[in-house]
């Protein structure tokens, strides 16, 4: 063997992976494990260490970094943050050793893209499987099915609906309503979508078992550049059926949007549904007269008590007081009582005397159903068919559904 050739055979193992930790031989179990997988392919630096080395050249070599912490290392979260995202930034994933360390910690380092978590004292296999899984090649992204390209040939009915007090079921109508409507004719469905309008507290994406999109944000934040296709491509499809606008995924400020950004979604939703369908937030704000206006009818649902009652006369007066359509107002009576219960009807009637108004509109309590359907994220027509409060949706669905049929026909 020449000279040469030994000093190759002797030269030492490129450095892929290092510990960073305050001392590492607080983690001795983990010293054996890299050992195993990596023999002396691998380092250990120091948390002072680690962040002068992660802005340097050398650091581009490196596989993977696993950052080790205990509890006492919970003080120094903000310096363990910084090294997560530096190497983040530099491409080099993160596996992270937690031994004691509470679950807010833990979450916090997670999202800033730990990749993967393995509790010390380290299991039997549980390091070497973690970089098995860092290794292991990304999945082929699932591809959602498309909403349909841009048509712009249908002049939609627009049909929101505001609860006037919490708890009344606007979301639980709205989401439903969409779905009956969307299948209320096999042979020729009409396009349906639903948009959720509350963007804070919006809840159309749980009750649908939808991802909050990032692309909801950017169409809010500059709906001057929305056009037919950019407006579908932030809707979300739901069972190839129901076109959906979920909130953002962040709480947003109510006034981020205004007249005209809830105008321009309107005539874009309008152009390309049959239906639009939207989830109002409960509160009243200066794009609430947009939404009325542009309505054919604005349901608003209430309940046979003292808090419904004050908030449909101030929402009456406030419509009257500045001349908008308090006409188009139809007030959905959430878990109205049933024919047999006598007194509870009368009340209802009383109410709708006091308020000057009519109940059109009265849906039972669905019970626990309505819940677990929510919890499920799916329409109650799709597990619990036979729901009292499932059928008078459908049975507004198909009335509506009608109206607008003869209507289109009366205008022909």
């Amino acid at each position: 063997m020449t000279g040469s050739a030994a000093l190759q055979d002797h030269q030492p193992a490129p450095i892929i992976a290092c510990t960073i930790s305050r001392d590492v031989q607080n983690f001795d179990l983990l010293i054996e494990d890299m050992e195993t997988e990596l023999g002396e392919g691998w380092g250990d630096l120091s948390f002072d260490d680690a962040a002068i080395f992660l802005g340097q050249d050398d650091a581009a070599a490196l596989e993977f970094v696993a950052i080790a912490i205990d509890d006492e290392d919970e003080n120094n979260i903000a310096v363990i943050a910084d090294l997560i995202s530096k190497a983040v930034q530099r491409g080099i994933r993160v596996i992270l050793i937690a031994e004691e360390v509470g679950p807010v910690v833990l979450h916090q380092l997670l999202r800033l893209g730990a990749e993967e978590f393995v509790p010390y004292p380290l299991p039997d296999g549980a390091l070497h499987d973690a970089i098995a899984r860092l290794r292991m090649p990304p999945p082929a992204p699932v591809q959602a099915p498309e909403p349909r390209r841009a048509a712009g040939d249908r002049n939609g009915v627009i049909l929101p609906i505001q609860g006037l007090a919490g708890g009344t079921g606007s979301t639980t109508l709205a989401v439903n309503l969409a779905w009956e409507l969307a299948n209320i004719d096999k042979k020729d469905p009409p396009r349906v979508c639903l948009l959720d309008f509350d963007l804070q507290f919006g809840s159309v994406s749980t009750f649908l078992d939808l991802p909050r999109r990032e692309a909801i944000y950017e169409l809010w934040a500059d709906t001057e550049s929305m056009d037919d296709d950019s407006f579908l491509q932030a809707l979300t499809l739901f069972n190839d059926r129901l076109h959906v606008l979920t909130a953002p995924a962040d709480i947003l400020p109510l006034d981020l949007i205004g007249p005209a950004d809830v105008d321009r979604a309107l005539e874009f939703a309008r152009r390309n549904f049959d239906y639009v369908v939207i989830d109002m937030p409960t509160a009243i704000v200066h794009w609430t007269e947009t939404v009325l206006h542009a309505a054919s009818v604005y349901f608003a649902t209430i309940e046979l008590d003292m808090r419904s009652a004050q908030n449909a006369l101030r929402l009456i007066r406030a419509l009257k007081a500045e001349d908008l359509p308090v006409e188009k107002l139809r007030y959905v009576l959430n878990r109205a009582p049933r024919r047999t219960e006598l007194q509870s009807r009368s009340r209802v009637k009383r109410l709708a005397e006091s308020l000057d108004i009519d109940i059109e509109i009265q849906i039972p309590d669905g019970g626990k159903q309505v819940c677990q359907a929510a919890d499920h994220g799916l329409p109650l027509a799709r597990n619990f068919a036979k729901n009292p409060l499932r059928k008078e949706i459908q049975k507004l669905a198909a009335s509506i559904h009608e109206h607008n049929k003869s209507a289109e026909a009366a205008a022909a």
